[in-house]
C-alpha cells in the first residue's frame, strides 16, 4: 500500500478541520441505536481537539432524494457524538453556506461541530467541483475517518482531499492497516471464510481471493451452488442454478492454482426456515429432497477447525448458514469462536467485515477478540475485490 498521511502530519493547532465521518448509524424513533461507528472515530476527535483545532464534522445519513428531509437529519447523532467524546458537540442545520459559516464562526480551539447531512445537496453524490469548493471554504485541513464509505468518489469523501492539506483519521489509519496485513502482506498459511446467499454478489471477491489464500473456506447458501455443480442434491436449498457453470470455473481455477476449496461434507438439514424447526445432520449426499441446507455438520466444522489451526492469517466475510436462527447458528458460532480464541493466544491474526459478518460474530461473541472487526459493508468487500477505494487513493502522497 502507498504510503498516507495520518493526524500526526497536519498541523491543526487553530484550524478549521474538516472531518469526514461515517455517522450513517441505525436510528429509532430519534435515537441512536448502534454508535460503533462513532465510538471508533472518538479518537480522532478527541485528538484533534486536543491539538487545538476547530472540528468540524461531514457525513451523510440515509438516502435523502430530494433535498432536506427532516427524517434524514444528523440532528439525532450530535449526543451520541458528545457521549463517545465526552466533549461538548454543537449542530448546524446545513453543511455549506451562510449556516454553516456562522455556526464554524462561533467555534473556538477545541470545540466540536456536526455539520447537516451532506446528501442534502445533490452535489454530493455528483461530487460536483460546485460544492466541493463550497465545504472546501469551511475548512483549512481535511481529515478522512470514513473507511466504510471511502468505496465513494463524493464530494466529502474523495473531493476534498484534493482541495485541501489531507490525511487519515485514527480509525481509517487502523482499517488500512490491518487490511494491508491481511491482504497484501499476511503471514503465510492464509485461509479466507467466504460465505453468504450468492456466488453472483462474490464473483470478484473469489477471484482476487484465489490469488492471495492457501485455502479458501466456503459457507452459506454459496456452498449449496458449490455442491450442486458437484452433481449433489440440495433439496430444496437455496442455491444458484445458472451459476452452476461458474462454481465449476472457480473450482477448476482453484486446483489449478494449489487452492485448497473447503467445502462441506455434512450438513444440518430442516423442511423450514425457521428457529428451533425440526432438522438432522446428514452427509451432503443424502440431503432428503423435501428438506433444505441451513448449516454445517459436525465433520465439516473438525475439517474446518484443522484449518484453522494451521493458519496464520484468516481473512473472515460471512456466515457459514442460518445464524440468526437457533440452533442454525452453531456452525458460525463454533468456527468463529476457535478463530477468536486462536487469535487471543497469538497463534494467528485474523480480519473480518462485511455484510452480515459483524451481526454474526457479534452473535458468537467472538467479535472483540479477532485482529480487527471492519465496520465497513461495500468498502470492506470492494476492498477483498481488489479495487481502489477512491477515498483511500485521494490520501495517498
Amino acid at each position: 500500500m502507498p504510503a498516507f498521511r495520518t493526524l500526526d502530519d497536519l498541523d491543526v493547532k487553530a484550524k478549521r478541520v474538516l472531518v469526514r465521518l461515517d455517522l450513517n448509524v441505525p436510528v429509532k424513533d430519534g435515537k441512536v441505536t448502534d454508535a460503533t461507528r462513532i465510538e471508533r472515530s472518538a479518537e480522532t476527535i478527541r485528538t484533534l481537539a486536543a491539538r487545538g483545532a476547530k472540528v468540524i464534522l461531514l457525513s451523510h445519513f440515509g438516502r435523502p432524494k430530494d433535498g432536506p428531509d427532516p427524517s434524514q437529519s444528523l440532528a439525532p447523532v450530535v449526543s451520541e457524538v458528545a457521549k463517545a467524546t465526552g466533549l461538548k458537540v454543537a449542530f448546524a442545520s446545513d453543511c455549506i453556506g451562510e449556516v454553516a459559516r456562522d455556526a464554524i464562526a462561533q467555534l473556538a480551539a477545541g470545540d466540536v461541530l456536526v455539520l447537516e447531512n451532506t446528501r442534502f445537496h445533490k452535489g454530493e453524490e455528483n461530487n460536483d467541483p460546485a460544492f466541493v469548493d463550497a465545504l472546501a471554504e469551511l475548512g483549512d485541513a481535511y481529515v478522512n475517518d470514513a473507511f466504510s464509505a471511502a468505496h465513494r468518489a463524493h464530494a466529502s469523501t474523495e473531493g476534498l482531499a484534493h482541495r485541501l492539506p489531507c490525511a487519515a483519521g485514527r480509525a481509517m489509519e487502523e482499517e488500512l492497516k490491518a487490511l494491508s496485513h491481511a491482504l497484501e502482506k499476511p503471514e503465510p498459511p492464509v485461509v479466507a471464510v467466504v460465505g453468504g446467499a450468492k456466488i453472483s454478489t462474490k464473483l470478484d471477491l473469489l477471484a482476487n481471493m484465489l490469488g492471495r489464500v492457501n485455502a479458501l473456506i466456503i459457507g452459506g447458501a454459496m456452498a449449496n451452488t458449490f455442491l450442486a455443480a458437484q452433481g449433489y442434491n440440495v433439496g430444496k436449498s437455496l442455491y444458484e442454478k445458472d451459476l452452476l457453470g461458474t462454481a465449476q470455473d472457480i473450482l477448476a481455477q482453484a486446483k489449478a492454482k494449489g487452492v485448497t476449496i473447503v467445502l462441506p461434507t455434512d450438513v444440518v438439514a430442516a423442511k423450514e426456515f425457521k428457529a428451533m424447526a425440526p432438522s438432522k445432520t446428514v452427509a451432503v449426499s443424502a440431503v432428503p429432497d423435501d428438506m433444505m441446507i441451513l448449516d454445517v455438520g459436525v465433520d465439516s466444522l473438525r475439517n474446518i477447525a484443522a484449518h484453522f489451526e494451521s493458519a496464520k492469517t484468516v481473512v473472515w466475510n460471512g456466515p457459514f448458514g442460518a445464524f440468526e436462527l437457533a440452533p442454525f447458528d452453531n456452525g458460525t458460532n463454533t468456527a468463529a469462536r476457535q478463530v477468536a480464541m486462536l487469535t487471543r493466544i497469538g497463534q494467528l491474526v485474523s480480519v473480518a467485515g462485511g455484510g452480515d459478518t459483524v451481526a454474526a460474530l457479534n452473535n458468537a461473541g467472538a467479535a472483540d477478540d479477532f485482529t480487527y472487526v471492519s465496520t465497513a459493508g461495500g468498502a470492506f468487500l470492494e476492498w477483498l475485490e481488489g479495487k481502489e477505494l477512491p477515498g483511500v487513493t485521494a490520501l495517498y502522497i
